[in-house]
């Protein structure tokens, strides 16, 4: 039959599978945002597992991640003395001995302070709980002298319950694992110390051309990013400590210098390690002397506060942490959640050290591709 020679150029013409009319369901807007979809659940989920993994081994994550920010801040003093031909472990010793020697210090001040202080703030605090009882029964709630003394012997029953004993078994767990993770970043530290610069060789030898160079700009913007990051929040903690004792002192409060350290440690966590510090002073300023004083210890804290926020570290810190307010209280309580108060120390440093690895991506100063500036960026301001 005629319909059904072969060659005819009829069934080439009519086969479906030549329908010029058939299209991918992937290839408009809504199958390409699907794809991207699906590709931003594929990577937080590794994310995610990577996380979950770190979390696992937390014991051995964090003391790394400790280690390699003091020793990026380690790192100018380390690299001048071999320079200047001292041994590479004759230097790390240096190093050590000198942050030993500053620590010391601080815990003897610390330690002589509390001992010689601490009987008179006793006194002092007996004093404060007999006026907070005299003003609570002033208030316009009646607070009886019943209703104190059942508060009192709650605490005193959770204090000798089998609850306590479990909470106390607890943090005897906790010291016992700071110190192991203490002991382990002291290692740690001196291995990146010491062979630091070898190490980072080894882990590049995979790396040739380009490649290599874009690893070594990476690692030498991190480095940079966390030393810098460290040496001036250093520099800023230990003014907010001076400022803040000072004003402590003049005042009279007990404890003066211990509160000062409490200031300078604190420091060290953005963002809310001030109000950490000033809450401390205020209320033993409060039971010590009296409401007066301990808002004038307010209005010092909040003004070197804000001395440290607009002058100091854009001083000091200079280019090490461009990183706006949001993204550092971002940062921070996702550091906090994920790792509790040595995760709000550690993660607004690396994230300073990602968005430095970004901007030297291509070379110096010529961040990556999408966060170029490619146009000029103007803020429209509303009119009234």
């Amino acid at each position: 039959m005629p319909f059904f020679r072969p060659g005819s150029s009829s069934s080439s013409t009519t086969a479906p599978d030549t329908e010029p009319s058939r299209r991918s369901p992937w290839s408009d807007g809504f199958g390409r945002l699907a794809v991207r979809c699906f590709q931003v659940i594929g990577v937080a989920v590794v994310l995610a597992g990577v996380v979950s993994a770190l979390g696992q081994v937390g014991v051995v994550t964090i003391p790394v991640l400790l280690a390699l920010i003091i020793a990026s801040a380690m790192h100018p003093l380390a690299g001048w003395l071999r320079r200047h031909g001292v041994p590479s472990v004759l230097a790390t010793i240096i190093c050590f001995v000198s942050v030993l020697a500053v620590l010391g210090a601080i815990g003897w001040l610390l330690v002589t302070a509390v001992s010689q202080q601490l009987p008179a703030l006793r006194e002092s605090a007996v004093d404060g709980l007999q006026q907070l009882q005299d003003l609570a029964r002033h208030l316009p709630v009646t607070v009886t002298d019943q209703q104190i003394d059942d508060a009192v012997d709650t605490v005193v029953g959770f204090v000798t319950s089998a609850r306590f004993g479990s909470s106390a078994l607890a943090g005897i767990s906790a010291v016992t694992s700071f110190v192991t993770g203490a002991v382990l970043t002291a290692v740690i530290l001196f291995f990146f110390v010491k062979d630091g610069p070898a190490l980072w060789e080894f882990l590049l030898r995979p790396f040739t051309g380009a490649s290599y160079d874009r690893a070594r700009r990476i690692g030498d913007r991190v480095v940079s990013t966390l030393g810098g990051y460290v040496r001036g929040t250093a520099a800023v903690a230990a003014f907010d400590g001076v400022a803040i004792g000072t004003g402590l002192v003049l005042l009279g409060v007990p404890l003066a210098v211990p509160l000062a350290v409490v200031a300078f440690v604190t420091s060290f966590i953005p963002m809310i390690g001030a109000p950490i510090a000033g809450t401390l002073a205020a209320l033993v300023t409060l039971v010590a002397l009296g409401p007066w004083q301990a808002v004038v210890v307010v209005v010092i804290v909040v003004v070197v506060n804000q001395i440290e926020g607009n002058f100091l570290q854009p001083v000091l810190m200079g280019r090490t942490l461009q990183l706006h307010g949001l993204v550092i209280l971002v940062a921070l309580t996702a550091g906090t959640v994920v790792a509790g108060i040595t995760g709000a120390i550690v993660a607004v440093p690396l994230v300073a050290a990602v968005w430095g690895v970004v901007q030297v991506w291509d070379g110096e100063d010529r961040p990556a591709r999408p966060w170029r500036q490619k146009r000029r960026e103007t803020v429209a301001v509303g009119s009234d």
